[in-house]
């Protein structure tokens, strides 16, 4: 699967001068965990998330500590462009899926913007990648069911635990087009050839 199948589009972004405090609330009504930073032309010049805002806007509660604990409080008009990552980690809409679960796993990253020459076309998190996942074996079955259909593939279909099994195709050609065409359907996690076990 490629990237621009699983993506949120369009993505919710704010502006590097909007207040931090306007920024959460975006956060909260949406229920993010981040969200890019664009300029004007939509260009992506950062991103905000959940940690760039807590680090710098939740203060020590003095009734915890025995003595008193000075606040420093934060600038009167915090803006994004202050707490934001500057140098924002991508991914092109036609980018393979795995690569981009790979970035969101071995990083700490939770969504990544999914940008096309520049402009922000939507962005890709963690929950998109499971909420696939998680898709209904029946649902993928009808799916690829169908896609064999418009290609003229003739072969029978199983789908047990987001595993594709094919058998029954015509001949070796039919079921090699079978298989990539099951590959492609979201939430298939393989594809074998046979009856399930």
């Amino acid at each position: 699967m490629l990237v621009h199948e699983v993506m949120t589009s369009p993505a919710v972004t704010v502006g590097p001068e909007a207040s931090v405090k306007q920024a959460v609330r975006m956060l909260d009504e949406h229920q993010i965990t981040s969200m890019p930073v664009v300029d004007d032309t939509g260009h992506l010049v950062g991103v905000l998330s959940e940690a760039d805002v807590l680090r710098d806007t939740v203060p020590p509660d003095r009734r915890v500590h025995e003595r008193l604990v000075e606040l420093t409080a934060p600038p009167v008009h915090l803006l994004v462009t202050d707490v934001m990552t500057h140098l924002p980690v991508s991914v092109p809409p036609d980018e393979d899926l795995s690569r981009a679960v790979e970035l969101l796993v071995d990083t700490q990253i939770k969504s990544l913007p999914v940008v096309s020459f520049g402009r922000v076309v939507g962005m890709v998190s963690r929950r998109d990648v499971i909420a696939v996942l998680a898709r209904l074996d029946v649902l993928i079955e009808a799916e690829v069911d169908d896609a064999l259909r418009l290609a003229g593939v003739e072969c029978m279909v199983e789908v047990h635990d987001g595993v594709v099994h094919l058998r029954d195709a015509a001949d070796p050609e039919s079921l090699g087009t079978a298989r990539v065409i099951a590959s492609r359907a979201a939430g298939v996690i393989g594809v074998s050839v046979g009856s399930p076990a």
